[in-house]
């Protein structure tokens, strides 16, 4: 019987995974809309302008930083609790919880990176109808309106943001279901009461009875308004959908009743507003007047549609506010299913339209107004106030961390496929990449590498010696990626299986059982990574005792983390399933943040700590970026989603998760050679950079596609590798930060409204900008270069533009649009070799562009590219160089640095120069030693030759 289920159930993924290949686009009636999402529709019914919410501000109590408050709705009469607090860093956060709710609601975990330090709050004035108070900065205050409840956050004069100011805060509050046995027992003894009451009542006893709020503060003491309150609250329970929901063949139990929550917030002066990532759409955000709101819910959605707001694998609830004037952001932490709703006062006008309200004065300032709807939890907030975009990024990696600096390698090229067949097919994989001297760093292997689908196994005929395929990659100094998917096939031959059940780390159903589902093993169970004690199983399990097989090369890849449920409704776990007191509702979104967290501490652990991992995740939420790199899922083999590759890359870097890329070529389908070409030069400027494809698509090696080809892309890969030391640079400069690797243009020009809509060219770092060709057959592309007053450089050919123009480029097969700042200093290494750890003592070039007014500068970081000791020991050469005055000098950027490198200064190349009349070495020690140099007038390019100093010593080149 056990071999026909599983003979049953490879049949049944044949034909799923069949069903893929063929499929031509997401089968959307698979997902909800908002008026298919219970919560959602009941929320988005909500008008504006209506709010049943005050404070009660004899409640109001003040700490040193902590601002407290009941909040009532004066229709079914449930407090709430409001907590305000100033936190350090020019940040606000806001609570707002039941005051005494029947149970604890959700409040997530593991998200925040410690308690954010507080700065004082103070009382600035007071009366009936509200309270201001002082948030710490000079001129910055929070108004607090009673009635209807409203917060206004002010600088001065200026009003920055407004918090309920649309009236749609809503709380449904925790309730005992109307047809229980207690709610029958509770009505029958109301209603004696209801009898006792008239008997006996008087004035005085009639308002003490009635009284509700702080000893009767603030609050109608009136039996009428009681009995509208119960009478609305029997009308809330008999709305659809609130105490169990069916979607197509799936019923949603809810045995708490509805949970969910909402709050809206206003940006006056604002029209810009990007982040909420993921979704396949531009980089700035549309309004959803009219339409679905966007859609944050980890969702494994193939092949999926482009230019709408759908869910997809991953949830960052982070949107930043842009205007010339100011930037904000709002973090609203919260994992269960959320939507968020966008409308602007401005949306819709034509240019036209605009004009005459400029021509006729009209005055209305323009404003967003963004709304957000979570199915349960708190509301937990916190407002990131700028307000500058570096001022966000910092204040939001303060409460969740940055992007963790991964090994060098990491940076380099991956190759992957669904499926590499065997150790001779890897073996002959890695043979080509030499053959046709194309770099490469790390190939990878899919679910098929594994023994039936069981993870941490190989398949005992196709890899029968893996310490034996991975030594030899080592003997190349090359790594492997196998995929470990959080799906567990229920096999009692199976040792995984076995010790998940008997230690109780399964998820459960509503019913206490272990939750199973189908997926690529067949049926298949699901940990509870929630649990730190499962987690710290799992991450045991990556030992080299462990996981047979495995050796210090073999990283790891968590796909299908969603998670992914084969026949669960959408495709994922069932929201009445159960992680200790929790349901799966609650916190959805976490599920693959806790994946990827129990698979990153397995790897340090089976170094002893010693080495830095490497994970990718398919599924994240806000703090994913501790953990390691993401992609952007199952793309296509479509011109399209080449182009919406770099508007998802970028909305993730603003919500600190750097290390993005998407599957060059595209996951289905097959690419035109044309596509799979300029895919590559798109990839090798973006920061993590896989090829990958689809089980029933053609194979496409880079050398597959004739030899002209196959140099086009060999060169893309050549600039990417000669760029690493740049790469690993801006990594480590985020690592500290939180500012993104891979930037929009508006980040460094913020009063340039010309970049606010810009997502199909960005920056890397603040000086080099990358407009990669994005279109079918095409001639030319036309960049715009920012940055009045400023100059770049192409760095293929030293040609210098100005700033603040459109520039139009005539493109080839072979062009990358790529330049460099004037004014700053990028270093290279243009020897490339077959790997990145090849290169490890090469030499580097310095490419310095000089600004208009010959200066620049810029920075390297060093370290041995793959342990923690820049951390533990300082073990790193930071520098910086700075051109001015016509010299070049080396300067120690962090004297902690304690390390050293043979690797020297092997040339200088400085663009935009002028032909100088001798060339002069000082060295840290005072000697002095003529260079020698080569000038190209056509092109204002000056070559130094062998400087021959070592990469972390002082010294100056002087120009006369």
């Amino acid at each position: 019987m056990a071999a026909f289920t599983e003979r049953m159930g490879c049949l049944f993924l044949a034909w799923l995974a069949l069903c893929l290949a063929l499929a031509q686009a997401v089968d959307r009636s698979n997902f909800k809309t908002c008026d298919q999402s219970a919560f959602c529709k009941r929320q988005r019914a909500v008008q504006p302008g209506q709010s049943p919410y005050r404070a009660l501000l004899d409640t109001l109590q003040l700490t040193d930083s902590r601002l407290s408050l009941q909040l009532i709705n004066d229709i079914n009469k449930v407090h709430l609790l409001l907590e305000l607090y100033g936190l350090q860093g020019n940040m606000t956060r806001i609570k707002i919880n039941e005051l005494k709710p029947l149970k604890p609601r959700y409040e997530v975990p593991d998200v925040l990176i410690s308690d954010p330090p507080t700065r004082p709050l103070s009382m600035v004035s007071r009366d009936e109808n509200g309270a201001v108070l002082a948030l710490g900065p000079p001129g910055q205050r929070v108004i607090v309106s009673a009635r209807p409840f409203r917060l206004d956050v002010m600088e001065g004069p200026q009003l920055l943001l407004s918090v309920n100011s649309r009236g749609l805060l809503v709380f449904e509050h925790l309730r005992e279901r109307k047809d229980t046995l207690s709610h029958k027992i509770s009505s029958t003894v109301g209603s004696m009461w209801d009898k006792m009451k008239s008997i006996f009542s008087s004035d005085t006893s009639k308002d003490a009875l009635a009284g509700e709020g702080a000893e009767g503060a603030d609050v109608p003491a009136k039996e009428g308004a009681e009995k509208d309150g119960e009478q609305e609250k029997d009308k809330d329970d008999e709305q659809p959908g609130m105490w169990e929901e069916t979607f197509k063949t799936h019923t949603d139990s809810k045995p708490n009743g509805p949970t969910s929550i909402s709050l809206d917030f206003s940006f006056p002066g604002v029209e810009n507003v990007y982040g909420i990532p993921e979704h396949a759409d531009n980089l700035k955000l549309k309004t959803t007047d009219g339409g679905d709101p966007y859609r944050l819910y980890n969702l494994d959605v193939f092949q999926y549609e482009l230019y709408n707001p759908m869910a997809l694998y991953g949830a960052v609830p982070v949107m930043l506010a842009h205007s010339p004037q100011r930037t904000m952001g709002i973090f609203w932490l919260n994992a269960a299913e959320t939507w968020v709703d966008i409308s602007s006062n401005t949306a819709g006008k034509t240019v036209f339209g605009q004009m005459l309200d400029y021509v006729q004065g009209a005055s209305e300032t323009p404003q967003t107004d963004v709304r957000w709807i979570s199915e349960s939890g708190i509301i937990d907030v916190f407002l990131l106030l700028g307000p500058r975009p570096a001022d966000v990024f910092t204040q939001y990696a303060s409460l969740t961390g940055t992007q963790a600096l991964p090994p060098l390698f990491s940076l380099a090229y991956h190759q992957c496929r669904w499926n590499y067949n065997d150790q001779d097919d890897v073996r002959a994989v890695d043979a080509g990449f030499d053959e046709h001297d194309i770099p490469y760093d790390v190939i990878w292997l899919d679910i098929e590498h594994a023994d039936g689908k069981r993870y941490f196994t190989w398949d005992p005929n196709k890899f029968p010696t893996p310490r034996d395929m991975l030594q030899g990659l080592e003997d190349k100094r090359r790594k492997m990626v196998a995929i470990v998917d959080p799906h567990i096939k229920v096999d009692t031959n199976y040792k995984i299986h076995n010790e998940i059940r008997s230690k109780n780390f399964y998820v459960k159903t509503k019913d206490g059982n272990d939750y199973e589902g189908w997926c690529w093993p067949g049926s298949a169970g699901y940990p509870d990574f929630t649990k730190p004690e499962m987690r710290a199983w799992w991450a045991s399990m990556f030992s080299y005792d462990q996981y047979e097989g495995s050796m210090a090369n073999l990283y790891t890849w968590n796909d299908m983390n969603e998670p992914s449920v084969f026949n669960g409704p959408e495709v994922t776990m069932h929201k009445d399933a159960l992680h200790g007191p929790w349901e799966h509702r609650d916190l959805h979104n976490l599920y693959g943040l806790y994946v990827q967290m129990a698979t990153t501490e397995g790897l340090v652990q089976r170094s002893g700590g010693v080495e830095r991992p490497f994970v990718l995740t398919r599924a994240f939420f806000a703090g994913s970026q501790r953990f390691g790199a993401v992609w952007t899922g199952d793309n296509a083999a479509e011109w399209d989603h080449l182009k919406i590759s770099l508007p998802m890359c970028l909305s993730l870097g603003l919500v600190g998760i750097s290390f993005c890329g998407a599957d060059v070529g595209g996951f289905f389908k097959s690419p035109s050679t044309e596509l799979l070409v300029r895919w590559y030069q798109a990839g090798a400027y973006q920061p993590f950079i896989r090829a990958h494809a689809h089980l029933d698509t053609p194979r496409r090696e880079p050398w597959l596609f004739g030899s002209e080809n196959t140099a086009l892309i060999r060169e893309a890969l050549r600039q990417r590798y000669a760029l690493l030391p740049y790469w690993y640079t801006l990594f480590y400069s985020t690592h500290l930060s939180g500012h993104p690797v891979m930037r929009p243009l508006w980040v460094e020009y913020p009063d340039d409204a010309t970049t606010f809509s810009m997502d199909d060219q960005y920056l890397l770092g603040r000086d080099m900008l990358v407009h990669p060709v994005t279109e079918e057959g095409s001639r030319s592309v036309t960049a715009y270069l920012p940055g009045k007053g400023e100059v770049w450089y192409d760095v293929h050919t030293f040609q210098k533009h100005k700033g603040a123009q459109n520039l139009y480029i005539p493109v080839t097969m072979s062009s990358i649009p790529v330049f460099q700042r004037g004014g700053s200093i990028i270093p290279r290494k243009d020897r490339v070799r077959r790997s990145s750890s090849c290169m490890t003592n090469d030499p580097y070039t310095l490419y310095v562009a000089l600004s208009p007014q010959n200066t620049a500068e810029g920075e390297l970081f060093v370290d041995d590219g793959h342990t923690f000791k820049y951390q533990t020991d300082s073990q790193y050469i930071h520098r910086k160089f700075i051109f001015a005055n016509q010299s070049l000098t080396s300067q120690n950027a962090d004297p902690k640095g304690q390390f050293s490198t043979p690797a020297w200064l092997e040339r200088v190349v400085i663009l935009g120069a002028q032909k100088p009349s001798a060339v002069t070495l000082h060295a840290a020690d005072g000697s002095q030693s003529p260079l020698e140099f080569d000038f190209d007038a056509h092109t204002a390019v000056l070559t130094l030759r062998k400087p021959a100093v070592n990469v972390g010593a002082d010294w100056t080149i002087v120009l006369r």
